[in-house]
C-alpha cells in the first residue's frame, strides 16, 4: 500500500505555513503518541506516519523536492527516523522537548515536595460605630490549624521513626520505564509508598495521629485603627494556619462589620444626625444641644430656620483611616408641626395668620355651641 499525502496526514492545505506545520504535527503527536497508548501498534503506525510527514514538510528544502516530484523525492531515505534529522532537528527540538510539551515536563523530573505555606484564614467581626470611629482592642477566638507541639510537626512519635523511604530512596518520585520501537520512554511520578514526601513514619505521633498539625482554638488580640469602615480587612500577618513540611504560617484577615447606629447616619468620614425643633423656635430661633460622637455640643438656630437645614460642626466625624484629621459632623433641622393645640394656641395662630393674610380653616363650634344654634341662641 503506498504512502499518503503529506498534506492529508497533517490534515493540511498544500500552502500551509511552517508554524500550521507544527502546530499540527504536535496536537497529532500528542494524540498518537506511545506514551499515550501504551501497547497500541495502531496508533504507533500514526504516530510514524505523523513524524514522516512532519519532517518532510518541516524543512524548506525537502518540502520543496517533496512538491515537485512527491514520494520520489524521498526515495534512498533511511524510512523513519532515518532522514537524518530525526526528533532532535527541524527546529523541534530532542526527544525530551516532544515530553515536555506532552507531559509537563515529566520527562526531566521534578521535586520532591518541599515547605508549603499554610492557608490564610478570614474572621468577620462586628463593631460599633463608636469603635469604627475612635479604634478599639479586643481579642477573638478563631478555631486553626496548628502545627503539633508533641512531634514538632514531624507526625512521627520520635525522631528515630522517620526513615527514608525504601521505594523512592528519599526522592519523592517513581521512575516508570517504558520501550517502544522509538526507543527508551522514562516518566516520572509520584512515590505512591510515601506521598511524594521521600520519608515515612514508622510509628505515627500519638497526638496527631501523623498529621503533623493539630485543629485547635487560639485566642488573638486585635488592634482596631480609627477611621475603618464596614468592608475594612485588618492583616494578622503570621496569624493563619500552620503550613506544610515546616512551611510558614498562613495570615488571617479580619473583616469588618459596622453596626448601624440609633442616633448617627455615616457618609463617608462625615456623620448626619437629625434634630427636631418646634414650629416657634425654627420661627424665633434658639440654642440647642445636639449629640456627637465626642459628647454634646451647643448650636444656634437662627429665627426663620428652614426645615432641612444642615449646621456642620468642623471635625466632629470620622478620623480619617489614611491621614490627619477628621470629618464633619452635620446637623439636620427637622421642624415639628403640633398636632394638638389648646383654645388660646389656636386663636394666637389665628390671629397670626390674620396678620399675614393667610386663608385658614373656619373655627370648628364644640359641641355645646352647635345646640345653642339649634335653640336659636339661648
Amino acid at each position: 500500500m503506498g504512502k499518503r499525502d503529506y498534506y492529508e496526514v497533517l490534515g493540511l492545505a498544500r500552502n500551509a505555513s511552517a508554524e500550521e506545520i507544527k502546530k499540527a504535527y504536535r496536537k497529532l503527536a500528542r494524540q498518537y503518541h506511545p506514551d499515550v497508548n501504551p501497547d497500541d501498534k495502531t496508533s504507533e503506525d500514526k504516530f510514524k506516519e505523523v513524524k514522516e510527514a512532519f519532517d518532510v514538510l518541516s524543512d524548506s528544502n525537502r518540502r520543496s523536492q517533496y512538491d515537485q516530484f512527491g514520494h520520489a523525492a524521498e526515495e534512498g531515505a533511511n524510512g523513519f527516523g532515518g532522514y537524518g534529522a530525526g526528533f532532535g532537528q527541524n527546529g523541534f527540538g530532542g526527544f525530551e522537548d516532544i515530553f515536555d510539551t506532552f507531559f509537563g515536563g515529566g520527562g526531566r523530573g521534578r521535586r520532591s515536595a518541599g515547605p508549603q505555606r499554610g492557608n490564610d484564614l478570614r474572621y468577620d467581626m462586628e463593631i460599633t460605630l463608636e469603635n469604627a470611629a475612635f479604634g478599639w482592642e479586643t481579642k477573638i477566638t478563631i478555631p486553626r490549624v496548628e502545627q503539633c507541639d508533641t512531634c514538632e510537626g514531624s507526625g512521627a512519635k520520635s525522631g528515630s521513626d522517620v526513615v527514608t523511604c525504601q521505594q523512592c530512596g528519599g526522592t519523592g518520585q517513581q521512575q516508570v520505564v517504558r520501550n517502544t520501537a522509538f526507543g527508551r520512554f522514562v516518566s516520572v511520578k509520584t512515590c505512591e509508598a510515601c506521598a511524594g514526601e521521600g520519608k515515612q513514619i514508622k510509628e505515627p505521633c500519638p497526638a496527631c495521629k501523623g498529621a503533623g498539625r493539630l485543629q485547635r482554638e487560639r485566642t488573638i488580640e486585635i488592634k482596631i485603627p480609627p477611621g475603618v469602615d464596614t468592608g475594612s480587612k485588618l492583616r494578622v500577618s503570621g496569624e493563619g494556619e500552620a503550613g506544610l513540611r515546616n512551611g510558614p504560617p498562613g495570615d488571617l484577615y479580619v473583616v469588618l462589620h459596622v453596626r448601624p447606629h440609633k442616633v448617627f447616619k455615616r457618609e463617608g468620614d462625615d456623620i448626619i444626625v437629625e434634630m427636631p425643633v418646634s414650629f416657634a423656635q425654627a420661627t424665633l430661633g434658639t440654642e440647642m444641644e445636639v449629640p456627637t460622637l465626642d459628647g454634646k455640643a451647643r448650636i444656634k438656630v437662627p429665627e426663620g430656620t428652614q426645615p432641612g437645614t444642615f449646621f456642620r460642626l468642623r471635625g466632629k466625624g470620622i478620623p480619617h483611616l489614611r491621614g490627619y484629621g477628621r470629618g464633619d459632623q452635620h446637623v439636620k433641622v427637622t421642624v415639628n408641626i403640633p398636632r394638638k393645640l389648646t383654645g388660646k394656641q389656636k386663636e394666637l395662630i389665628r390671629e397670626y395668620a390674620k396678620l399675614s393674610g393667610e386663608e385658614v380653616l373656619p373655627v370648628d363650634k364644640g359641641i355645646i355651641d352647635k345646640m345653642k344654634d339649634a335653640l336659636g341662641g339661648k
